[in-house]
């Protein structure tokens, strides 16, 4: 017996369900409309309720489906994918760098050298990326830490270490 794709199986919302019903609602953000709007201007092909199930990551979208939702938004079917594959489940296989580490942001002036100004750049940028401006302390996600390793010229699984031994990672006051 076969489903059809408004019968997509329930899942238990898996990481990457859930990452790419992210994709999903951003995208159908940016096209500024409401899940209701797409219900109506795909004559039904897309119901509310199911493109909401698959923003949340509680159904699986099929591949089809997946193209069908992709030309109706006038996107490539890639951009409905997770730009990161590295957020599920944490990391995958072999990349046994850190997950998350707090950088001093505001210490990285008191180092001139031009590598050091790169790694500001860095994180400057990705503070704007995520409308983050305390300015002081960014917290950096795996997928970070592979471009300041290139930066610091060390392994991902040394970058943490590294920046320990520089003083730039952040330590509350109370701990």
């Amino acid at each position: 017996m076969t489903k059809s794709d408004d019968e997509e199986f329930n899942t238990d919302e898996s990481p990457y369900n859930t990452l790419v019903g992210e994709r999903l609602r951003n995208i159908r953000k940016q096209k500024k409309m409401s899940l209701q709007e797409v219900e109506a201007t795909s004559n039904n092909e897309f119901k509310a309720s199911v493109l909401g199930a698959y923003e949340r990551g509680e159904r699986a979208l099929s591949v089809p489906r997946m193209e069908r939702l992709a030309r109706f938004y006038g996107v490539s079917i890639d951009q409905l994918l997770p730009r990161d594959s590295m957020r599920v489940e944490g990391q995958q296989p072999g990349a046994s760098g850190p997950t998350k580490i707090r950088i001093d942001v505001a210490k990285l002036s008191q180092f001139p050298e031009p590598k050091f100004q790169m790694l500001e750049r860095l994180l400057r940028m990705i503070q704007v990326q995520r409308q983050d401006f305390n300015g002081k302390v960014i917290t950096v996600r795996a997928h970070d830490t592979r471009a300041i390793s290139v930066i610091l010229d060390v392994s991902v699984e040394e970058v943490g270490d590294h920046l320990a031994e520089l003083g730039l990672i952040f330590i509350p006051p109370n701990q």
